[in-house]
């Protein structure tokens, strides 16, 4: 899949051909909280990390719900190898909105993954050229492996912190070199432990204004993929885990149901003869379906509009946001009819539905993801104006 840009079906048959060997490599991934660099390498080779990366730098600009598809499908094997993948693809999509020749330093290697932070933690002095970065961030998902980082900075000149017209402080995200900062070994969780997403921190770093990117910014380059809110992009991709994981729970559950008893329990018949585990089975499937619908023809009808060169109301940004969070919340409930049909089998670490159980809760944890969103949804189906910004960048 080198030099001409793979078709979506050669994407997503990609992600089907590492099913195996994500498979394979989970205990590997938990123990290690990180990507494998035979899993890393063949990632690369298929060039999923170039997904929403600028065609002018040799990325794929690919569309945002063939890469979704890809995500989820690699999720259905495993959660945290699909989160480090999301992270590191979408992260691409920060080359569209950089100078031409650092987006091409950063993300032109074959090899390229940038990890990192957009939460303000940081602070960024403005000096003659460019800022001098001092900050420390949380839940860099796979900084193992990557050579550049980023991190949010509030700008401040000298000691007071800049304010636009409108007295919101400026913020900024800085690029610069893995090795200009220190990895903070913190990442030790129940759920995900494969992303690895330790913190680190910079010291009076200078980062020259050519790696440095407003939140304000509109994109240099001029794909129909970069009209989409950037966090948007983000958020959808993120949205298709807890799907795939909730796929990949159910599948389990099924082979178990069939071929044996499950620990612990009494009774002689296997599952799948049990009236309460046909029904958990079919809330489950209905839960999954019914949710992916939702997610992906949102996504769907936000792409057809910015590809016609259309602007989306606040309706639309709206519904983006809350089918997210309904993919997610739905996901859980899935997860959760699975793994206590399971029974006893379920508690194993052997048994991928404890693996789904951790991922899955854990995710929903994540800002994006929590049920708070479905307020902010419902006051504008409601008519009423937004509380907050749908999506910030």
């Amino acid at each position: 899949m080198k030099g001409q840009a793979p078709s979506v079906a050669e994407l997503t048959e990609a992600a089907v051909r590492l099913g195996p060997m994500v498979r394979a490599c989970r205990g590997e991934i938990e123990a290690g909280r990180r990507l494998p660099v035979a899993l890393l390498t063949a990632m690369h080779e298929s060039r999923l990390f170039k997904m929403y990366v600028p065609a002018e730098l040799g990325g794929l600009e690919t569309d945002p719900l063939t890469s979704m598809r890809v995500v989820e499908t690699i999720a259905e094997e495993d959660g945290a190898a699909a989160w480090a993948l999301m992270i590191g693809s979408t992260y691409g999509i920060f080359a569209a909105f950089l100078a031409s020749d650092a987006a091409a330093e950063i993300f032109g290697a074959h090899d390229a993954v940038v990890a990192g932070a957009l939460r303000p933690a940081g602070i960024a002095r403005a000096v003659e050229g460019g800022f001098v970065v001092t900050g420390r961030w949380s839940f860099a998902s796979g900084i193992d492996h990557c050579t550049w980082w980023n991190g949010g900075c509030i700008i401040y000149d000298g000691d007071t912190p800049r304010r636009n017209a409108s007295g919101a402080l400026e913020t900024v995200l800085a690029f610069f070199p893995a090795t200009a900062g220190e990895m903070i070994d913190t990442w030790e969780t129940g759920g995900l432990r494969g992303t690895g997403s330790h913190d680190y921190a910079v010291t009076e770093l200078f980062v020259p204004d050519s790696h440095v990117m407003s939140f304000a910014a509109e994109p240099r380059a001029h794909g129909s993929l970069y009209r989409l809110p950037t966090q948007a992009l983000l958020d959808n991709a993120m949205a298709a885990i807890p799907l795939g994981i909730a796929r990949g729970a159910i599948d389990t559950l099924v082979v178990l149901a069939g071929g044996e008893r499950p620990t612990g329990s009494s009774s002689p018949a296997p599952l799948a003869e049990r009236m309460p585990i046909q029904a958990d089975v079919g809330r489950a499937e209905a839960q999954y379906r019914a949710a992916r619908a939702f997610l992906y023809q949102s996504v769907e009808e936000s792409w057809e509009a910015v590809q016609a060169g259309r602007t989306l109301s606040i309706k639309e940004l709206a519904l983006l946001r809350l089918a997210r969070t309904h993919a997610t919340q739905a996901a859980v409930v899935a997860v959760d009819l699975m793994y206590t049909a399971g029974g006893g089998s379920a508690v194993y670490v052997r048994n991928r539905l404890e693996r789904a159980f951790r991922d899955i809760h854990t995710i929903t944890q994540h800002a994006s993801m929590a049920p708070g969103n479905y307020a902010v949804s419902g006051r504008i189906l409601l008519g009423l104006t937004p509380d907050r910004p749908l999506y910030r960048i």
